[in-house]
């Protein structure tokens, strides 16, 4: 047996519970002052606060003092596509010269840049970069993360990239959940033949990600000029009777009814919502579905942030995650989208909290584990250089995360 201590905590804050919070639960957060927390063999035994040590504290092999400080759930990023070849540095004068999101990718660039960039690129190549991402959000206090592929979008390379990420979570201390998202752009292949394309995604490379257990989720990128609603259905439909949970891109920059099949098909989340309507809102409301916003790259790309305020006042959990890509969100700093969330989705540093610990594990299939911290749960958390959440969603710019412990043990 091995079992960690972690003593002199200011203020230990967590959600509570292994469900998705929405609408006065979003800001719900047990708050334990001058606590303790006892991790055996990576897992959550006793939790205890008015400066009471958990019973068994003794027998610790290692002690950690936390000075004080505020004591988190470690981070749980839900959106990512950090398995890519190359950069996309190149657009920038393009983007200041007035060129659009669709304006680059009908252009042949954005999406379709990256993917021959990570078609050339060979396993050992993206699994290191990709390693090096995940040693970069583990500093910044994730402990658990969500990636795509989508950047292959053909059998080959969507498998490689899948591959790359199960090896990841196999041997790298952070926890992966992957996510097939063959469905991410048309490939210059099939640039006329969308529907055929499709066709292939579903008979051919889907039955196989699945067989092989490379992907617990399926996604679909809901937008004009990519993707429309009933090749969307079609999609998420055979992704479904195959056992995928679901997941839809959606309202990013046109609301073409993404959001509406999220709640429709019951998707665990519908992800971006920019521009998201009444009916998309009534939607996910209805169908239980979490809204994972994305406001840094509404902020990289110079658009409207999603209406998250609204979204937690109709009872629809909201989650905040970093949709790191090379192309619209180059940053993987969940401390930064926690600011974001907090100044511009006007979201109260409890609910912040919430939106990247218990909200996203939910919406990755991990809420049972991890999101927050309770007796039997995984043993993931941050101790910060700050003595409160305020302190959390007030600072930016500067990695407040002290130490990360992932399963009971030190990795940053």
């Amino acid at each position: 047996m091995t079992a960690l201590l972690v003593k002199n905590i200011g203020i230990l804050q967590t959600p509570a519970g292994s469900f998705p919070h929405g609408g006065k639960a979003q800001g719900e957060n047990l708050k334990l002052r001058d606590a303790a927390i006892l991790i055996e063999n990576g897992v959550i035994r006793e939790i205890t606060d008015g400066g009471r040590l958990p019973q068994g504290s003794e027998e610790a092999d290692t002690v950690v003092d936390a000075e004080g400080k505020l004591v988190t759930p470690g981070l749980v990023e839900g959106h990512t596509h950090m398995v890519f070849g190359g950069y996309r540095q190149h657009e920038i004068p393009m983007k200041l010269k007035g060129a659009g999101y669709l304006d680059i990718l009908r252009a042949g660039g954005g999406i379709l840049d990256t993917v021959r960039k990570t078609r050339e690129a060979g396993f050992e190549e993206l699994y290191g970069k990709t390693e090096g991402f995940l040693d970069e959000m583990m500093a910044l206090g994730v402990t658990t993360c969500e990636a795509k592929s989508g950047y292959g979008l053909d059998f080959d390379t969507e498998v490689k990239m899948l591959q790359v990420l199960k090896k990841l979570n196999e041997e790298h201390p952070m926890d992966v959940v992957a996510t097939f998202m063959g469905a991410h752009a048309v490939p210059d292949e099939y640039k006329d033949r969308p529907d055929d394309f499709i066709d292939m995604l579903c008979e051919e490379v889907m039955p196989y990600v699945k067989a092989q257990g490379l992907a617990e989720f399926a996604d679909i990128f809901t937008e004009d000029s990519v993707f429309n609603y009933g090749q969307s259905k079609r999609y998420l439909e055979r992704a479904k009777a195959l056992g995928f949970g679901l997941k839809v891109h959606a309202d990013e920059i046109e609301a073409i009814g993404g959001s509406q099949l999220a709640g429709e098909m019951g998707a665990v989340s519908c992800e971006h919502l920019i521009s998201i309507d009444e009916k998309g809102l009534e939607a996910l409301a209805k169908g239980g579905v979490t809204a994972m916003c994305l406001p840094a790259t509404s902020f990289y790309l110079g658009a409207d942030f999603a209406p998250a305020r609204k979204m937690i006042e109709l009872g629809i959990p909201v989650a905040a995650a970093s949709d790191f890509n090379p192309g619209s969100c180059p940053s993987l700093n969940l401390q930064f989208v926690m600011n974001l969330a907090c100044i511009k989705y006007k979201m109260l540093p409890e609910e912040v909290l919430t939106a990247v610990t218990v909200n996203p594990a939910c919406a990755i299939g991990r809420g049972d584990r991890v999101g927050t911290l309770e007796k039997g749960k995984q043993g993931d958390l941050v101790i910060w250089d700050a003595p409160d959440m305020d302190m959390l969603c007030y600072r930016f710019g500067s990695n407040l995360a002290l130490q990360v412990i992932k399963k009971g043990e030190l990795v940053s």
